[in-house]
């Protein structure tokens, strides 16, 4: 069983940067691919960002690519999700997730708001 805590998360205006971070347990974390994942009000929950396993390769959803920033420290079991020129439709709370090597994201947090006024 992994545990996965994040942290990070707040109220910033419209251009300001946040670091999310999320520290899982256990020994296993540098077999695990990691996701960044958010839900806003009244809408599905989105894949934001993920990070392989091994060689770190990344992948961005569209609304995100070029501002946010997804990478991992394998030895302080800790993966991150650098946010830069926040949008207020940014708003939303972010989980990040883990997958064993399933095709599947089996491991939740529990979630941080990150909430951008205009």
């Amino acid at each position: 069983q992994v545990q996965l805590v994040e942290s990070g998360g707040g109220l910033v205006q419209a251009g300001d940067s946040l670091r999310l971070s999320c520290t899982a347990s256990g020994r296993t974390f540098s077999s695990y691919s990691m996701g960044w994942f958010r839900q806003a009000p009244g809408k599905e929950r989105e894949l934001v960002a993920t990070i392989s396993r091994i060689a770190g390769v990344t992948w961005y959803t569209d609304s995100v690519r070029g501002r946010f920033t997804i990478s991992r420290d394998n030895a302080k079991n800790t993966v991150y999700l650098q946010m830069n020129s926040l949008k207020p439709e940014d708003t939303a709370v972010y989980y990040c997730a883990a997958d064993p090597n399933t095709g599947n994201w089996e491991y939740w947090g529990q979630g941080t708001q990150v909430t951008v006024s205009s």
